[in-house]
């Protein structure tokens, strides 16, 4: 697939309080709008801060969308089981309008095991769920009655069913997301079979973007999002050093996850963590390696778990644009890059 798009994602992990981080992850979007990437998305995660920063995606997209003009907005992903489905559909409607339609809605059912709790939901219930609250938010969208003929969604917003994603790891969650016409999500963090820890990641995620195009409706244009840790320096050594750091904090949550990386040299961590970093020549050559970043539509790239400091994420950015994603088949659309002297104004 030719011309893809550009994605920044940040699980807003910045080192602060949350509003540090919530004030340097808007910095980097505003950042990365004038670098010309195509699309900004943020995770959401509940009560474990060192998982995720962010619990209201769409309160923080709505502060971004008044201080951006062209960058799309997207969230990656809001766990829907843990949601009321009819406040999502409200939530993003009018989230909608205020970005003037540059709103993008992934969606999951998975979370950290241990949160579903405090909403109400058994864990193992999630998927059940899932598919409840997003025929709800479906049917909202679309105008369907919500529990009596005089309750419809106002304001209506019929445009946000053409714009789920589905996030997955399962080649049946990629069959799901194809035969719904959704957007497939594909992330770093795919977890590997207990039986092969060193699998690569595009050996697992290749099945799922098979099952996810024979599923596709004849007419529906894929759309398929690979998100990968890409930091870009000029300073490879620094790169490293930077990872050492941040992979290392990673750790004790990897091996929380059951994954028992089986070398925990640097090197060994990287390719654990599905790390791509060095030079723009470096990491271009690491990310060609990855097949299924040439079968997506969309590249997202984050810096987590390195996690380097504000102004080396900005750096990355504009390293990312310059030399990294044209390499990759993206094109800068200069006619939605906005001056840099104005970037920020409001709208």
């Amino acid at each position: 697939m030719s011309h893809k798009r550009l994605g920044f994602f940040t699980r807003l992990l910045d080192q602060g309080s949350a509003q540090e981080r919530y004030r340097l992850a808007t910095e980097q979007i505003l950042h990365a709008e004038r670098a010309g990437f195509d699309a900004a998305w943020v995770a959401q995660h509940h009560f474990h801060q060192d998982e995720g920063g962010l619990p209201s995606p769409l309160v923080f997209l709505a502060q971004v969308a008044a201080r951006t003009r062209h960058i799309r907005l997207g969230t990656g992903v809001i766990t829907l089981p843990m949601e009321s489905a009819v406040r999502v559909a409200e939530d993003t409607a009018v989230l909608d309008l205020l970005s003037d339609g540059r709103l993008e809605v992934g969606v999951a059912a998975g979370g950290t095991p241990s949160s579903f709790g405090a909403f109400g939901i058994d864990a193992g219930q999630r998927n059940a769920v899932f598919a409840e609250n997003l025929r709800t938010l479906l049917g909202a969208w679309r105008g369907e009655a919500l529990g009596g003929e005089e309750n419809r969604l106002y304001p209506a917003a019929p445009q946000l069913a053409q714009r789920v994603w589905q996030a997955t790891f399962s080649v049946e969650g990629g069959e799901r997301a194809g035969r719904a016409g959704d957007g497939l999500m594909l992330s770093r963090t795919q977890p590997r079979p207990a039986d092969a820890p060193d699998l690569p990641l595009d050996e697992l995620q290749n099945p799922i973007i098979d099952a996810y195009l024979a599923a596709l409706p004849a007419g529906i244009a894929p759309r398929i999002m690979g998100s990968r840790t890409a930091f870009v320096s000029e300073n490879g050594q620094q790169a490293r050093d930077f990872a050492a750091a941040g992979l290392n904090r990673g750790l004790a949550r990897l091996r929380a996850s059951g994954h028992q990386p089986a070398d925990e040299s640097l090197d060994g961590l990287i390719r654990a963590f599905d790390v791509h970093l060095g030079t723009p020549d470096q990491v271009i050559a690491s990310l060609q390696r990855d097949s299924a970043l040439a079968r997506v539509t969309d590249l997202a790239f984050q810096v987590h778990s390195i996690d380097p400091p504000h102004a080396h994420i900005l750096r990355s950015i504009d390293l990312i644009a310059r030399h990294v994603a044209p390499e990759l088949g993206w094109r800068r659309n200069t006619l939605h890059t906005p001056n840099e002297h104005h970037a920020e104004e409001k709208l």
